[in-house]
């Protein structure tokens, strides 16, 4: 018996050496990997004064993006004037400037000449830059004008038929954001659901066709409602396109994501959406959901099925961006810090 005890308390002393030896072995790792990142950053910071020293100017991170410009072309009742009232807040504190794109009509397409003249006015403007421009103005290909520099396009999406429900009653009621003035259809009491019931055109499934057209840009075949060519090229542009797609329904996700990538114009962006009172302004008047059996009968449209299709996608899409960028803690959420860093840099400082 004797034995046998003495060779349990072996194995367990043996045991509890090889844990501790596993904790210093990686103890000795993590401050390793530290070591080398403090190393990487003296080294970045050597390069960089050299760098200083031969260019003879210092290096300003808020001056490399002096020159930047953000379009951000607003699909019409996506809380999109909630967010441009944040940029129009921040501007003059962050030092940038904001110009709206006035369309006549508000018509998203432009002609091929204020196509040309857009796109020369966003790329020589500099005394506008840094600029945001906003309006309700279908995307623009720069690459297409020969332009080496093109801007970075950011946008929000909502449920389509949200979205359109929010429009149906924005135009006979309009909103709290200017409420003297008098809508398109103001005096029309119809609900949604009597319109939908009717068959009325002003609640159409063609109504729901715009978010697709708007991220498909000045392509005749985007403007067929219920082309799926539309769709792939507008998913195609969402990916390739455009910095960063956020959703309505998760607007400060979208707001906090843009002040950590961009914050030359957004930094301060996320507590002012949180506490502000014009980021909370407009507000659709006397709007009322819609039934189960409206939403029913407007999802039957092929044209839902391929807007909505568009919708889930930008969603899922944004989500993906978000679980890489953020991280909740007690309840909160909170930008991720830098998570990568130099290293091996040659040749060797003396």
């Amino acid at each position: 018996m004797v034995p046998s005890r003495i060779q349990l308390l072996a194995v367990l002393a043996f045991g509890v050496a090889m844990l501790f030896i596993e904790n210093q072995i990686q103890s000795l790792e993590e401050s390793r990997a530290k070591l080398e990142r403090a190393i990487a950053r003296h080294e970045l910071a050597e390069v960089e004064q050299r760098h200083s020293e031969s260019t003879g100017r210092e290096i300003s991170p808020l001056s490399e993006n002096d020159d930047m410009v953000v379009i951000y072309n607003r699909v019409p009742k996506t809380a999109s004037t909630s967010f441009t009232n944040i940029a129009y807040d921040l501007c003059g504190k962050n030092h940038f400037h904001v110009l709206h794109i006035n369309t006549t009509k508000n018509n998203p397409v432009m002609s091929l000449q204020d196509q040309v003249r857009f796109v020369r006015n966003v790329t020589s403007w500099r005394e506008m830059n840094p600029g945001f421009f906003h309006g309700h103005v279908a995307y623009l290909d720069f690459s297409k004008y020969g332009v080496r520099r093109k801007p970075l396009y950011i946008n929000v999406l909502r449920d389509p038929i949200e979205r359109l429900v929010s429009y149906y009653y924005f135009l006979r009621f309009g909103d709290d954001y200017r409420p003297g003035l008098r809508r398109r259809k103001q005096g029309d009491k119809k609900t949604f659901d009597e319109c939908v019931s009717s068959g009325g055109s002003d609640c159409a499934p063609e109504k729901l066709w715009l978010q697709i057209p708007f991220f498909c840009g000045h392509h005749s075949e985007c403007w067929n409602a219920g082309s799926r060519w539309a769709l792939e090229q507008a998913k195609h542009n969402l990916v390739n396109e455009y910095l960063l797609v956020g959703v309505t329904e998760e607007l400060e996700d979208f707001i906090m994501i843009l002040e950590v990538t961009l914050p030359r114009f957004f930094k301060g962006a996320t507590e002012l959406y949180r506490t502000g009172k014009k980021s909370h302004l407009r507000k659709t008047t006397e709007k009322k959901p819609p039934t189960k059996e409206t939403k029913a009968k407007l999802q039957q449209s092929n044209i839902w099925k391929i807007e909505n299709e568009f919708y889930e996608f930008a969603l899922e899409q944004f989500q993906f961006v978000r679980a890489h960028a953020v991280r909740e803690k007690d309840g909160e959420l909170n930008a991720l810090g830098q998570s990568f860093f130099y290293e091996k840099i040659y040749p060797k400082v003396n």
